[in-house]
């Protein structure tokens, strides 16, 4: 007679199951881009990430994406987006990063909160473990439980389909956040350095260093940690020469074809192909030994839909303003800072292109719309707002948190309904159409939302 298996038996078996179904997935073992920055943040892996992405892609490859924070926050839900830009929340709810978003975007694919590793979630994963008495009495420590815990999640994350197939990727590209040299990042150089040296991972694993140009130290430091680079990624103004080239392939000890330009171009989406043009894909292929998927006719077709896209930010269009009235921006040095609206802005770029316009998004302050008022925004700043704010052909109001502002956006609100300005609000902004719609349209004096004042009746509450 069967006897039943215990419920015990039932979650091992499920266990077993699901490895061998995500083993069964994977052909061979998925590929690993490690992508790291230089001394200083915001040089651009998110974007060189994305685009080696596209480039794998072009050539048939099932391609996946994971971030790295090495913040101690469990996720991005909570942070400032004056700090960290905007949080991307991904379609399981996920609150992320926003390089989570042009990994969507760039390669078309759906990812997880999976995809985004950080230290606080790392951590949790730990304890958790130990509650449960997986470590059945050992100390734990940094090494080897910490650091083995970053490897298996990447391993376990890298073989989830993303692109709707049902298949495992051929590749997984890993950003690493912040720079080589932080303390934040030391445990995870640690986790690399150690695993990626064994013979399991040859002709698996490789390291792509992103740096600004002749910035020597970025590459000093990543030695350091054990990490050798084996494609240096060089951030620069315009195009370097050979000469140059051969120079810095000597400091690094690699060969000049390892060595990239990426200067600036006039849109991301040329990032792609000015790295498809420079051979990235003969080095990926050679070094991590992929195998030929698809005819070079489809490879070029779809790098002539890609250029056609770039190509279109390049030319000359009817332009149309849009204001884009918000809280969180910030003037750095006279530069506004944007990526607190990352989303708004690549959707409206990509509106742009179906409509056959070329937009251009002013970012506007919504307490400089306030009333000059108890020492507060001077009348030069609030005239040079308003001003800003008339020339543009439509507004958006997108979303925030908190009463700062907010009586700044409500006054966006009334000028297009009043101007008959095309608007769009998001969040927020919808919330505060709908209060100055009550207040100014439907006679309700006092009309606001309990989130930035109490003691409303229920007539004036718009929440």
């Amino acid at each position: 007679m069967n006897r039943r298996p215990p419920h015990s038996d039932y979650l091992t078996i499920g266990l077993s199951i699901t490895a061998i179904s995500l083993l069964a997935m994977a052909e061979e073992p998925v590929k690993l881009i490690l992508v790291t920055g230089g001394v200083m943040s915001g040089v651009g892996k998110g974007i060189v990430s994305s685009s080696l992405g596209v480039v794998l892609k072009a050539y048939g490859y099932r391609v996946t994406a994971i971030k790295i924070d090495p913040y101690l926050n469990f996720d991005a839900g909570t942070l400032s987006p004056f700090e960290h830009g905007e949080v991307f929340v991904l379609d399981d709810g996920g609150e992320v990063d926003l390089d989570l978003g042009n990994y969507e975007r760039f390669l078309g694919i759906r990812l997880t909160r999976d995809n985004n590793i950080t230290t606080g979630k790392i951590n949790r994963q730990i304890y958790e473990r130990e509650k449960e008495g997986k470590y059945t009495g050992q100390t734990v420590g940094i090494v080897p439980h910490l650091t083995d815990s970053i490897i298996e999640w990447v391993e376990r994350v890298s073989m989830v389909s993303v692109d709707g197939t049902g298949k495992a990727p051929h590749v997984c590209i890993v950003e690493l956040g912040g720079t080589i040299g932080d303390i934040e990042g030391m445990l995870y150089t640690k986790a690399f350095s150690a695993a990626f040296q064994r013979k399991s991972y040859r002709n698996r694993f490789l390291t792509v260093h992103v740096t600004k140009l002749l910035h020597e130290n970025g590459i000093r430091s990543l030695r350091e940690t054990g990490l050798i680079p084996d494609v240096l990624m060089c951030r620069s103004q315009k195009p370097i020469t050979a000469a140059l080239r051969a120079k810095i392939a000597a400091f690094a000890q690699l060969e000049p074809t390892e060595i990239f330009d990426v200067y600036d171009c006039p849109s991301v989406y040329n990032v792609p192909l000015l790295l498809h043009e420079q051979n990235v894909f003969e080095l990926l292929r050679t070094q991590l030994q992929l195998p030929v998927l698809q005819q070079n006719d489809q490879t070029l077709d779809f790098f002539s839909k890609w250029g056609a896209i770039s190509e279109f930010f390049e030319k000359s269009q009817e332009e149309v303003r849009i204001a884009l009235v918000g809280k969180y921006v910030k003037t750095d040095r006279g530069k506004v800072f944007t990526d607190a609206y990352a989303s708004v802005v690549k959707a409206l770029q990509h509106a742009a292109v179906c409509a056959s316009r070329k937009v251009n998004i002013r970012f506007i302050s919504s307490e400089l719309l306030e009333m000059v008022e108890n020492g507060g925004n001077s009348t030069s700043e609030y005239e040079r707002a308003w001003e800003e704010l008339r020339k543009c052909h439509g507004i958006l109001v997108p979303g925030g948190f908190g009463n700062r502002g907010t009586e700044g956006k409500i006054e966006a609100c009334k000028y297009a309904r009043e101007n008959n300005i095309p608007f769009l609000g998001i969040c927020l902004g919808l919330q505060c159409a709908a209060i100055e719609f009550a207040r100014n349209v439907c006679g309700i004096d006092g009309a606001n939302s309990t989130e930035f004042a109490k003691n409303l009746s229920d007539k004036q509450q718009v929440n």
